[in-house]
């Protein structure tokens, strides 16, 4: 099975040679980078989207042919494109879900007869046969949201200016099936800011498995505040009234509904008398006469399971989980409702995630042990077996198991240790897609079946003559793994790469850092150019995880409720000692860089410890917690109205003429996540201390700065920053 088309190989480049504006052009130096690989719903098709060799960025629909062993692209994002720019609405979707510089193809649904695709392309829908036709479904200006075929296929729906509209495939113009509003603040069918940037739902609607109903959230944004929102462009500015849910400050009013997809009769879900919570998913049961939504309340120390009757919309609680103290529940997506009406469950409530089977009011534990299950994979119902991948062997590469229901001690793995695994399945559970990488060896994909056994390669992705990155494979630096001990003892994991060099030679060090919650930087996956450019230019690439990271269990997430900026500054600062221990760490060159929470930690770092580190780069840092959003930050850090103290202490401003060491400050001046507000208040703090700075702006450019011009330009920019303030690689030796 090939990796790729034929297509022009990679222009020969002298090993060795591999800068930042090789990193950032086309081809990708990662090569083949499938996204959305899935199967047809009879399993004979796989159908992925793929970048171009002269666009790493514009993605394409291809299709293989189990049978005949044959690829072809399906569709031609190209030919289908009108050149219309997306409305404001789904740029912000993209943007939530880190695809804002995508273009083409970004997401498909398969037919569920298996004969064609859904396919959004800039906005308007379009319906692609496997005979490679295509039909377009709509051709608005408006542009349409959420596009979904229902489970059957009789029906296609997408959000259209707040309403959600119904229509039959291949007949009548959808229509609008929800009420509609005098207000602009009312919205039917879509996620609202939190729920798409936190909670990880992209929807308000659900499909039931007959098509017979249609579960609708309609939320009213009129209580959240009202921010303006520049987007600073190059050649102007706009200005956008953003709801923005600031931290204490009012959520939107979201209510559930059922209803019928032709019109005509809806009842409303009852949510509970609690009207300030929050709706974290919604799912059908597999026979469609049940409705089951999880409600989180609004500290998120509660997580209640509903289970709905659609024809009257009366509910209870199914069961609860409820936070250990001083923490709070992580939402997951780790579930599934089997046929015979029981669920698999993904639950912290032993300390770490681990996989229950509800049934009959019993929740019995499938997995157990110091470890988490990061990611239910599937479920083989016939065959009583569960799929899930885990940390269970080792801590930094997950591995793809499965285990039986009626003896679930019993672990199988079915993956290479020797690589990160990570895996999807078909709806039955049959055949597994599992993507894989390592330190030497960029992302491959390929199916197995049931006991892991490959089938056939998706992308081998070898580094081949022909491969992009064969020109720097000779100079390629390992990776180095290690622990040290934090302050209070825990063991922190490290991930390393330094130059080749003579005997005695010290470097200096970049010293990246994320630190926040839901993240785990150290693994033993592939991390593609960019560091080893980094490297090539004569830097160690140094990285730690902090107390407060992902995948090590509740307690060693725990230490940063209501203490962000605390726990993670000081497992740093050990990070930085441990590196001045080495013999060949430059220790006076230790610069810190991080983006998002880990700009915020760079302000930190050099505020808790002035000199430690030799300079410091914080891109798109949050500077005061209570320009945040709720769902984030109360999360941790509680509601500042309540309870200001943690918010007192965690920001960044007051503290800001503490920092004598270089700082370079970092923004794109269109970003909706961490908004430019962040920025200008550090940056006005600092002046009026008369604390020297440099700053780097992007105008246009959202939370993530990015594209093969921009990218090249910042880091660039970085090495430059590095250089003239003395950070740069020398000749010292012992």
């Amino acid at each position: 099975m090939s990796d790729r088309p034929d297509a022009p190989s990679a222009p020969a480049t002298a090993v060795g040679e591999l800068d930042f504006a090789r990193v950032f052009a086309s081809p990708s130096l990662d090569g083949t980078a499938p996204r959305g690989v899935k199967l047809s719903p009879d399993g004979r098709y796989l159908t992925l989207l793929r970048n171009r060799e002269t666009d790493r960025e514009r993605y394409d629909l291809w299709a293989y042919d189990r049978e005949t062993e044959d690829w072809r692209m399906l569709v031609d994002s190209d030919k289908l494109g009108s050149g219309r720019a997306l409305s404001e609405a789904e740029k912000m979707q993209r943007e939530r879900l880190r695809i804002g510089s995508l273009k083409g193809i970004v997401t498909y649904e398969w037919a569920a007869d298996g004969e064609g695709l859904l396919v959004p392309v800039e906005g308007d829908l379009h319906y692609a046969a496997l005979d490679g036709s295509v039909r377009r479904l709509t051709d608005t200006e408006a542009g349409e949201l959420n596009p979904a075929l229902s489970p059957r296929g009789r029906y296609v729906s997408f959000v259209r200016d707040g309403s959600l509209f119904v229509g039959q495939l291949g007949a009548a113009e959808p229509v609008a099936i929800t009420p509609p509003e005098t207000a602009d603040t009312v919205h039917w069918g879509e996620a609202e800011f939190v729920a798409q940037e936190e909670i990880g739902r992209r929807t308000g609607y659900w499909w039931s498995p007959d098509d017979t109903r249609i579960a609708v959230a309609r939320f009213d944004e009129a209580p959240v505040a009202t921010v303006t929102r520049a987007a600073i462009g190059a050649e102007g500015t706009e200005t956008f009234e953003q709801r923005y849910p600031l931290a204490g400050t009012d959520n939107v009013d979201i209510a559930l509904f059922v209803m019928n997809p032709v019109g005509g009769d809806r009842v409303q879900v009852d949510l509970g008398d609690e009207r300030d919570i929050y709706l974290a998913r919604a799912d059908w049961a597999p026979d469609g006469r049940t409705l089951y939504v999880q409600r989180q309340n609004r500290e998120q120390t509660r997580l209640d399971m509903l289970a709905v009757d659609p024809a009257t919309g009366a509910s209870r609680i199914l069961f609860t989980e409820e936070s250990a103290p001083r923490s709070w529940i992580n939402l997951t997506d780790n579930y599934r409702f089997l046929k015979d009406g029981s669920l698999i469950w993904w639950s912290e409530r032993d300390g770490f995630g681990h996989l229950y089977h509800f049934s009959d009011g019993d929740m019995r534990q499938l997995t157990t042990g110091d470890w988490m299950v990061t990611d239910l994979v599937g479920v083989d119902e016939a065959a009583g077996r569960v799929f899930f991948t885990a940390t269970k062997d080792d801590v930094l590469a997950t591995q793809v198991y499965a285990l039986d229901l009626a003896a679930p001690a019993n672990i199988q793995r079915l993956s290479d240790p020797e690589f990160v695994n990570t895996a999807d399945m078909d709806s039955a559970g049959r055949t597994l897609i599992v993507q894989r990488s390592n330190n030497t060896q960029p992302p491959q994909s390929y199916l197995a079946d049931t006991s892991g056994n490959r089938l056939a390669w998706i992308a081998e992705n070898s580094i081949d003559a022909d491969h992009p990155y064969a020109p720097f494979l000779a100079s390629h630096r390992p990776a180095e793994f290690g622990t040290i001990q934090g302050p209070d003892g825990t063991t922190l994991h490290y991930r390393m790469v330094r130059p080749a060099s003579d005997e005695g030679k010290k470097h200096p060090v970049l010293f990246y850092h994320y630190g926040g919650p839901h993240a785990q930087v150290v693994t033993r996956r592939w991390r593609g150019a960019l560091e080893q450019a980094v490297v090539d230019a004569g830097y160690i690439w140094f990285e730690l995880d902090n107390r407060g990271s992902a995948n090590r269990g509740v307690a060693f997430e725990q230490p940063i409720y209501r203490a962000m900026g605390s726990v993670e500054v000081e497992d740093q600062r050990a990070g930085a000692e441990f590196l001045k221990t080495l013999p060949f760490v430059d220790a006076d060159k230790i610069a810190t860089y991080g983006w998002s929470y880990g700009g915020y930690m760079t302000l930190r770092m050099l505020e808790a410890d002035p000199g430690l580190y030799a300079a410091g780069i914080a891109g798109a840092p949050v500077t005061k917690w209570d320009l945040y959003d709720t769902h984030y930050t109360e999360r941790y850090m509680g509601n500042p109205v309540t309870e200001p103290a943690p918010y007192a202490v965690s920001g960044v401003i007051e503290e800001a003429g503490r920092i004598t060491d270089p700082l370079l400050l970092i923004h794109g001046l269109a970003d909706d996540n961490v908004v430019f507000e962040n920025s200008s208040a550090l940056i006005a703090k600092m002046q009026a201390e008369a604390v020297p700075f440099e700053m780097m702006l992007y105008p246009g450019q959202t939370h993530s700065v990015g594209g093969p011009k921009i990218s090249l330009h910042l880091w660039n920019s970085i090495m430059a920053f590095l250089e003239r303030n003395g950070v740069g690689p020398d000749s010292t030796a012992d």
